[in-house]
């Protein structure tokens, strides 16, 4: 269940979607539901997306840059989607409501590149 893709999206719907709903609660509730529903589809998206560019960008670069340009171009791009997204959803409280799916996607694909290339080298 935990190489699960449907799962790990499906969570990331619930979990940044909950998260965006929190973060606009001083906001009417069809802003809440709204900011949840925009922010949980573009964490679903980004769920399947980081982890491909990460792996496809990594091939394209050699030496040290390797373990950190693939991942911090993945994150300039989600950030910049998440920013427009709940622009064009309306979101009220917009850099509160990407401020903690920006770190944990962040977290993720810094550690997973690390890991990838780490357990590539063989140690």
């Amino acid at each position: 269940m935990l190489k699960s893709t449907i799962v790990h999206v499906g969570f990331a719907f619930i979990a940044m979607g909950g998260w965006a709903m929190f973060a606009n609660a001083s906001h009417p509730l069809l802003q809440q539901v709204l900011a949840g529903l925009a922010q949980g589809t573009m964490s679903a998206l980004l769920t399947l997306f980081l982890k491909s560019a990460t792996d496809g960008m990594r091939l394209r670069f050699r030496g040290k840059a390797r373990y950190w340009l693939p991942p911090l171009i993945a994150i300039l791009a989600s950030i910049s989607f998440l920013v427009c997204g709940h622009w064009l959803a309306h979101t009220p409280e917009i850099l509160l409501t990407i401020a903690v799916p920006a770190t944990v996607s962040s977290s993720y694909v810094f550690i997973y590149n690390f890991m990838r290339l780490h357990n590539r080298a063989g140690g």
